[in-house]
């Protein structure tokens, strides 16, 4: 299968799936159609139920099988130990190479001797057109694009590691049985034991992933924060790198100092904040809404919307707030619109910037109903404190998908801080409640 690749350079990819059939029709032809092809793809079947097995041998895969679900770690330190090239490239089921990816890799390594793993990212045009996913996958972009070329940690999304490094270092910790930290916690170890990552921004490959608001919150709750708080609470290792900067921590306190002020404002102007708070709150809910929504029977989150504005509208109209009812009355109309278009695959652009004003009018309308309060301005000073701590990424997305989507984007960052500082204070906890006094230096496993 390779193409001019020297002994010293030869590559194998191995890639873990589940359930994965759909996302390998796409990423192994992309994979077979580089300027330099790997010498195997080793696909590990996971436990699969649908037909991934068929669908990597189609493409000439060579596929192991895990004998059930053992999760990721397990099955990518089974591809590893079959694999017989020099280096491994860690590629998930659901990205997409480019044509260049294996031939800048294999180029890295063969220039420099002393590089023991490398890392991509993700690149800014995902497949999934929801407005989450583009989110995401663009703020998963942005933090690799401007992370340190001298690499904190390891990225299995698209990393390729030297295999006697790999096999050194005991390859991925098994006890991880979803996709969680255990490329985070390899790349700890790594570094800790003095080995090279190098981050190369012009490794990009392309996500096809689709992701729900709950899948959103799970994974960075419970497959992310909270175990990467707690192993960097038995590392004692948080490098101001990539999601750990220095101004994302700060952000994360600001957040919840924000969150201070409105309680404090709750409590003493009650309702006269609290409405005016809602309407915004559900309109942005809205605007996510109208965007998110590809068809189908209203689900769960559509009620629980159209519910609270309902709810919000009454109490507007018992507490003598008239301003707040039309953009409420105005919100559904619209957006069952342009639900309709979302069925029809399609969406004229001045719906889309109906959509905004009708939020922005909302917004305008509900700041004139907010107290004369003392706390409106050092509530307004963290919001700025937000912003200016937030701008590149605010630019970034501005620049890849214009204004509008920017503004949509930015109650779903600082929502991302606030669970961000919740996973670190339940990690802490859960720390502190299973430490043991002789596990002092007991988490490497360097072998």
């Amino acid at each position: 299968m390779s193409q001019q690749i020297s002994p010293s350079q030869e590559l194998t990819v191995v890639i873990p799936a589940y359930n994965a059939a759909g996302h390998l029709a796409f990423s192994l032809p992309a994979l077979l159609s580089g300027s330099v092809l790997p010498v195997a793809i080793i696909v590990v079947d996971d436990g699969s139920s649908d037909n991934t097995l068929e669908t990597a041998r189609r493409f000439g895969c060579r596929v192991l099988q895990t004998g059930g679900r053992r999760g990721p770690a397990f099955a990518r330190n089974l591809g590893a130990r079959a694999a017989e090239t020099e280096l491994i490239l860690f590629l998930d089921a659901d990205v997409c190479v480019q044509n260049t990816t294996v031939q800048r890799i294999v180029f890295s390594f063969a220039s420099d001797s002393g590089l023991d793993a490398l890392i991509g990212s993700y690149d800014t045009e995902p497949q999934a057109p929801d407005f989450l996913s583009q989110y995401r996958n663009l703020m998963h972009a942005f933090v690799h694009q401007s992370g340190a070329r001298i690499a904190s940690t390891f990225w299995s999304g698209c990393g390729a590691i030297r295999r006697a490094v790999f096999l050194r270092h005991s390859g991925f910790d098994e006890s991880f049985r979803r996709p969680a930290i255990e490329d985070i916690e390899l790349g700890y170890r790594m570094v800790n034991a003095g080995n090279r990552i190098h981050l190369d921004h012009s490794i990009q490959v392309r996500h096809l992933k689709r992701w729900t608001f709950w899948n959103l919150v799970k994974t960075d709750v419970l497959d992310r924060g909270i175990p990467w708080t707690e192993l960097i609470l038995r590392s004692g290792v948080m490098p101001n790198d990539l999601n750990l900067e220095l101004s994302q921590r700060v952000s994360v306190a600001l957040v919840f100092l924000l969150i201070g002020l409105a309680m404090v404002m709750t409590l003493t102007a009650g309702h006269y904040f609290l409405l005016p708070l809602f309407v915004i709150v559900f309109t942005l809910l809205a605007r996510w809404w109208s965007e998110f929504g590809s068809g189908g029977r209203p689900g769960l989150v559509t009620v629980i919307l159209f519910a609270a504005i309902a709810v919000i509208g009454v109490m507007a109209w018992r507490e003598k707030m008239p301003g707040l009812l039309p953009p409420l009355l105005f919100s559904p109309a619209l957006l069952l619109v342009q639900h309709r278009y979302n069925q029809r695959g399609s969406k004229p652009v001045w719906l889309r910037w109906m959509g905004l004003a009708c939020a922005a009018g909302s917004i305008l309308l509900a700041l004139r109903y907010l107290p004369s309060h003392g706390l409106l301005i050092p509530v307004f000073l963290v919001l700025v404190l937000l912003g200016l701590l937030n701008s590149q990424f605010y630019i970034f997305l501005a620049a890849k998908r214009g204004i509008p989507f920017m503004l949509a984007a930015i109650p779903f960052h600082l929502l991302f801080h606030f669970y961000n500082g919740v996973s670190f204070g339940v990690g802490v906890v859960l720390h502190l409640w299973t430490r043991q006094p002789s596990a002092a230096s007991g988490t490497e496993r360097d072998g």
